[in-house]
């Protein structure tokens, strides 16, 4: 599941519609999921859906538009859980669009836990960040407590000892590009956004 909701506002911009170079980062998030395993990648959309739509490919996800967006990610994470329908996926990996940092190694390495009772956090230094690993008896828990800009993490500080910590340091940048600093050091754009339908 992909993240691509917020609005932006320390970079300037919808998140969904940052670009490395002409690509818009959302589908080298899905590529990156794709090429570690997942099988079916939703991705969520919210500031500027109609502008993403128009500017990314999206290719074989399924998108879902989080009208409540504003609210925070904890909205965004229940509508990726509600649009993963198929009873057969046990787990579900969960990364943000802003970090272009995130490689197929890193997404293997939290995947390699696809259990249903399964909770996984990538580590940068010893601290956690993503990609996560939410395995499917969690979903509900998780979709109950998920609220405003915190997302997962009161639930997961609820199970902390559940939770599985694989480090991913040497394999992958764990930084979140929240600031037109780190745009600039990544190379990130946000492209000026288009009038129309």
């Amino acid at each position: 599941m992909i993240i691509a909701a917020g609005g932006g506002r320390r970079i300037g911009g919808p998140e969904a519609l940052l670009h490395l170079g002409e690509r818009p980062l959302v589908d080298q998030m899905i590529d990156v999921l794709t090429e570690a395993g997942c099988t079916q990648n939703v991705v969520v959309l919210g500031a500027a859906a109609a502008e993403v739509r128009r500017t990314a490919e999206l290719a074989g996800a399924t998108v879902v538009v989080n009208q409540a967006w504003g609210t925070g990610v904890g909205s965004s994470i229940r509508a990726g859980l509600a649009a993963l329908a198929d009873d057969t996926i046990e787990a579900v990996v969960v990364v943000p669009v802003d970090m272009p940092g995130l490689t197929v190694a890193a997404v293997r390495r939290v995947a390699a836990l696809p259990y249903p009772d399964a909770l996984v956090c990538a580590t940068y230094g010893g601290l956690r960040g993503y990609p996560m690993l939410f395995g499917r008896r969690h979903w509900p828990g998780i979709a109950t407590l998920a609220s405003a800009d915190v997302g997962a993490r009161p639930y997961l500080l609820a199970h902390k000892d559940l939770i599985v910590d694989i480090a991913c340091d040497t394999v992958a940048d764990g930084s979140r590009v929240d600031s037109p600093e780190l745009m600039t050091l990544y190379g990130l754009t946000v492209p000026p956004q288009r009038v129309g339908a």
